[in-house]
């Protein structure tokens, strides 16, 4: 038996952009339809207009000549920016859109969920929705009763589970859908970037259960703007752009693939740059990273001091300002959030124009490359931002000897911050401390798993002679 459980070869769908859109029909639509139909047609003649595809004007392949396959027990992350085809492409995979072209092979129930309501009839109760959703997964009777009580506890709608969905909430249907999707024990989920919908609460409810899933050995596909999530979550992420398959390979490689299209801006002048919102004012004029002698900069080493320095104008909002410095990782998670409440306390008043300088003495972060966003507001609450960069500038982290003892703790994986700390260590039978050095070593190294060491012996002169030495990995045994 093959071990496919996705197959996609040659995938396109296209769409007429600005066509009118069919809408559901009463049989009565229907009937009076037909009957003015000959007389709209005559209609059209008469003017001169033609009767086939009014109103098209373009024609668009929201997917063109996508090919992949996906084996059974794989995780698969599907990313892209806006308008790539992700959606489309899942909407095929559930069979709720019809290609234009190509063909798609499933060997296995497909659980999907894409939309808040997808596979809900509105007129029919929780329960009722439950079973129907179990049947066209071709589940029996009894299969559904013996998961139904798991499903109602992991949307939390027991209160409501009689209750036809139309009155539910869209979060209540959406923790719904998704329970429906998960637990009716589908050989191949599909999910959508729908939950962001949801609240944090239930991103990590339905993130944990999507683990569960996968650790099962059964197929996911996750489409999803979070690369955090794709990260956690896929071993394997497809990339589209535009519609066009561009790559497929491991997780992180994909991922700095789709974000080197999304680099950072130049650093100097933000007046231009493009704000989340457009009515944000253009209060922040530049950022800049400086370096210990005040030298504009993208590469510092760890616990090596730096300076933020934003500048900005503002004719009109120059009281009760608040200026903050958010530092994420490239997948934006934020790492530490600087803010002049917080570390200066209120300025009642601010300069029309002036230049902002956050002085920090030992950036305690470890080897990797950064992300800085700014913002600039009128109180902490979000509805009072007055202006936002996304993305201003990239610093990348250079590793050094930070502990004193040739290695360092993987970025990512062990944390992303260094921070010291003393281990007492028990001493031996024989008197001897554990881990204490011997004649042929200077240093104590206390053996961690998974732990890289910033320069051996053998290359010690030349990190040295370079001041920056970078993560290598330990050779066996060491």
């Amino acid at each position: 038996m093959s071990d496919l459980a996705i197959r996609v070869e040659g995938l396109g769908k296209k769409y007429h952009i600005g066509s009118a859109q069919k809408s559901y029909s009463t049989l009565r639509d229907t009937l009076s339809t037909a009957f003015v139909a000959p007389f709209v047609r005559a209609g059209r003649l008469l003017r001169g207009q033609a009767t086939g595809a009014a109103g098209l004007t373009e024609v668009i392949w929201a997917l063109d000549d996508v090919s992949f396959e996906v084996r059974h027990g794989e995780v698969v992350g599907i990313i892209g920016h806006n308008g790539a085809g992700k959606s489309t492409l899942l909407k095929v995979l559930s069979r709720i859109t019809e290609p234009t072209r190509g063909k798609v092979d499933l060997y296995g129930r497909v659980g999907s969920l894409l939309e808040v309501g997808t596979g809900f009839h509105p007129e029919l109760t929780g329960r009722e929705n439950i079973f129907l959703n179990g049947a066209i997964l071709g589940m029996s009777r009894v299969e559904i009763e013996r998961k139904f009580d798991e499903i109602v506890a992991f949307a939390e709608v027991e209160k409501f589970i009689d209750t036809p969905v139309k009155h539910y909430s869209s979060g209540m249907g959406l923790r719904l859908g998704f329970a429906v999707a998960a637990h009716l024990e589908p050989e191949i989920l599909v999910v959508d970037e729908v939950l962001a919908v949801g609240d944090a609460a239930f991103q990590r409810k339905c993130l944990g259960k999507m683990g569960e899933v996968a650790q099962e050995g059964r197929t996911v596909l996750f489409v999803s703007h979070n690369m955090a999530a794709i990260e956690n979550l896929c071993s394997r992420t497809i990339l589209l752009k535009q519609g066009k398959f561009i790559n497929d390979g491991p997780t992180n490689e994909i991922i700095n693939e789709y974000l080197s299209d999304n680099k950072p801006l130049a650093y100097g002048n933000l007046a231009t740059a493009p704000r989340p919102k457009s009515s944000y004012r253009p209060v922040l004029q530049s950022f800049n990273i400086l370096d210990e002698q005040g030298e504009p900069t993208a590469t510092i080493r760890s616990n090596d001091p730096v300076t933020f320095e934003i500048k900005y104008k503002s004719d009109e909002l120059t009281s009760n300002l608040i200026f903050a410095i958010l530092v994420h990782t490239v997948t934006k998670t934020p790492l530490v959030f600087f803010q002049t409440l917080t570390h200066h306390g209120p300025v009642e008043r601010w300069p029309s124009e002036g230049v902002l300088r956050l002085k920090i003495p030992a950036l305690p972060l470890g080897a990797g490359t950064y992300r800085l966003s700014v913002e600039c507001a009128t109180s902490r609450r979000p509805k009072d931002l007055v202006d936002v960069v996304e993305n201003c500038a990239e610093l990348t982290v250079v590793a050094q000897d930070f502990f004193g003892t040739g290695y360092l703790p993987k970025t990512g994986p062990h944390g992303y911050f260094l921070v010291n700390g003393e281990w007492e260590i028990p001493a031996a039978s024989n008197g001897h401390m554990a881990g204490a050095p011997t004649e042929q070593t200077t240093k104590s190294v206390v053996e961690k798993p998974d732990i890289a060491p910033t320069a051996q012996e053998t290359s010690q002169a030349t990190a040295a002679a370079s001041s920056e030495p970078t993560e290598s990995t330990p050779t066996e045994g060491a």
